[in-house]
């Protein structure tokens, strides 16, 4: 089985990366990403219409003197005093405008909670343009990768064996279409669900961690992986690399359609 690395897309004179959601596990991921990205061209815009609650103080990546304010703002604000550079941010609803805030932005980060969010997300992602996504249980997440859609995919050549590089992989609402499916009752916010036991206190950090590595491997054109699975319970990391085996596995698309050296 060869091994791929998923093509890095992003033009590090003038790209920006964004990150959708910035509460439980975005507002970590955030402050990471900064880091990650201090010293480069690159900017970090966020993305995010919700306020903070009093409830997501100590949980979320907030303080007291945020209440109220946008979380994007707020987030964007204290980042770029702390770490002297540019920060952009947006409160407007991502469904309201998705394309016009993500088309400039070669890798997404998603960070929400919900089915429309998603949806927005997916709606607004071109091939070439990675989507990374987060998502979480009370003891266990994943992180999944992904740039195109099932219709068209059959066009693209994915994997270039010649070149070990993997240019295209299933979105994740594809591969995993339940994220689309909205929840049966009201869903619950990452600050709510810890407050209700449904969350441990500690998956969004985690989570984060890893969203940052997936997007610093994929920044350093070394990343592999496509999935990402984490579970508290057992102790356990997973990965799952991008090969024409696995993708044609989860798709029923045959292999050889997969491979940039077919005739």
């Amino acid at each position: 089985m060869s091994e791929y690395i998923l093509a890095n897309t992003v033009d590090r004179f003038r790209n920006s990366i964004a990150l959708v959601g910035c509460g439980g596990t975005g507002g970590f991921a955030a402050e990471s990403l900064c880091r990650l990205l201090q010293g480069t061209p690159v900017k970090l815009r966020l993305i995010d219409g919700d306020r903070v609650e009093e409830r997501n103080l100590g949980r979320q990546n907030f303080y007291p003197e945020d209440l109220g304010r946008f979380k994007a703002q707020a987030l964007a604000e204290r980042l770029a005093r702390r770490y002297r550079t540019p920060v952009a941010y947006s409160i407007t609803t991502l469904q309201e405008s998705s394309r016009n805030l993500l088309e400039s932005c070669p890798v997404v980060v998603g960070c929400v909670d919900n089915a429309a969010a998603r949806a927005a997300i997916a709606a607004s992602i071109t091939p070439g343009h990675w989507w990374v996504d987060a998502g979480n249980g009370a003891e266990f997440g994943q992180v999944l990768v992904g740039n195109a859609r099932a219709e068209g995919f059959r066009q693209l050549m994915a994997f270039d064996p010649e070149k070990g590089l993997c240019h295209a992989l299933p979105l994740p609402t594809w591969v995993r279409p339940e994220l689309l499916v909205p929840a049966p009752r009201p869903q619950q916010s990452c600050a709510g669900a810890v407050e209700a036991g449904e969350q441990g206190p500690t998956i969004n950090q985690l989570m984060a961690a890893l969203v940052v590595e997936v997007v610093r491997r994929l920044l350093e054109g070394r990343l592999t992986w496509w999935q990402v699975y984490l579970d508290l319970e057992v102790g356990s990391l997973r990965t799952v690399p991008a090969t024409p085996e696995g993708v044609a596995r989860l798709t029923a698309i045959r292999e050889h359609i997969l491979l940039a050296e077919r005739r």
